[in-house]
């Protein structure tokens, strides 16, 4: 006697394998699976693979990779900038620069603010307001 165990389902993935089995058990004989459930599949299997997916939502592997690849790509909007190249204009006249710069990090706030030619180890101060204590 062999007893069917329900698989594992990834967290990313409870919600699409709820709508399939919803939509099996509503079913009954070979029906064509919507079009809009083959698409939110094929986002899923972005995610967590192809072969992966096709397992556990029961569905044919060859189908659920050319759905994936015929998809357009998902624009993602672009992550802010973790670095900013601070570049100072040559000065006319005399030498002498100022500036003011604020850091916030996991470990407080730092605020640096120098008048001069020389500019102080910046990448040395603010990596030890980033770094583990």
């Amino acid at each position: 006697m062999t007893t069917k165990t329900q698989p594992e389902v990834p967290t990313g993935m409870q919600r699409i394998y709820r709508r399939f089995e919803r939509w099996r058990s509503s079913h009954r004989g070979r029906l064509p699976i919507p079009p809009a459930l083959w698409a939110s599949a094929a986002a899923v299997a972005r995610e967590h693979g192809v072969f992966q997916t096709a397992k556990i939502l029961r569905l044919e592997y060859g189908k659920l990779k050319r759905m994936v690849e015929s998809a357009a790509p998902v624009k993602r909007a672009a992550a802010p900038a973790e670095f900013l190249e601070l570049v100072t204009p040559e000065s006319v006249g005399l030498n002498l620069t100022e500036c003011v710069i604020e850091l916030e990090g996991p470990r407080g706030r730092m605020r640096i603010q120098w008048k001069g030619a020389t500019a102080p180890d910046l990448a040395g101060l603010s990596r030890s307001l980033w770094e583990s204590a």
